[in-house]
């Protein structure tokens, strides 16, 4: 008599389990003469698993979107730094003098014919229009670069993140709480 056994979700397989005395095999689904000991596939993890990422975890997702995201901001200092006025300039050091109305005017006119929603085409894009429009894309990704690694604020994020899906849920809950027991005293 064959006997099923319900294995945790980190256990589950395709084929049923057999189990025969001690040992648990799987049924395979073609016939064969041998049936090997499969070693213990459980698998401990103190997170979450989050399913329908694919390949890609939730982290990674978050990760693209912050690559497109800093090409963003690193189009909008290169064009800050093109755009300045000469009265700006006297201001500023002498590295961060990069007037230019001929390369801002290019930007302008590449930017209206195309989406900065993937950063990487955009630059692909921008490198291959001519050789003053590589010359920005260069600009775009230095700046883009520099600003993941030296300006962005990494733990300033984790702590604004944090912070907005606890007050969220505080909020929601809140509302929750008070639209029911208002029901129940109207009742």
């Amino acid at each position: 008599m064959e006997t099923y056994g319900i294995l945790p979700l980190s256990q589950t397989s395709f084929f049923p389990t057999r189990h025969h005395g001690n040992k648990a095999y799987p049924r395979p689904s073609w016939p064969c003469k041998k049936h090997r000991a499969l070693p213990s596939t459980r698998v401990y993890c103190h997170k979450m698993f989050v399913p329908g990422f694919g390949e890609a975890s939730p982290e990674a997702k978050a990760a693209k979107n912050l690559h497109n995201f800093f090409t963003f901001i690193a189009v909008k200092i290169v064009r800050a730094q093109l755009e300045r006025p000469s009265c700006v300039l006297s201001v500023l050091s002498m590295a961060e003098q990069s007037y230019n109305p001929e390369a801002y005017k290019d930007l302008m006119e590449f930017l209206e014919n195309h989406s900065l929603e993937d950063g990487d085409k955009f630059c692909a894009s921008l490198m291959r229009e001519s050789p003053g429009h590589k010359t920005l894309a260069l600009r775009i990704m230095e700046v883009r670069s520099a600003y993941c690694k030296q300006d962005f604020e990494w733990d300033n994020l984790n702590r604004l993140a944090t912070t907005m899906v606890e007050e969220s849920n505080t909020k929601l809950m809140r509302e929750y709480i008070t639209e029911t027991s208002s029901m129940k005293a109207d009742k």
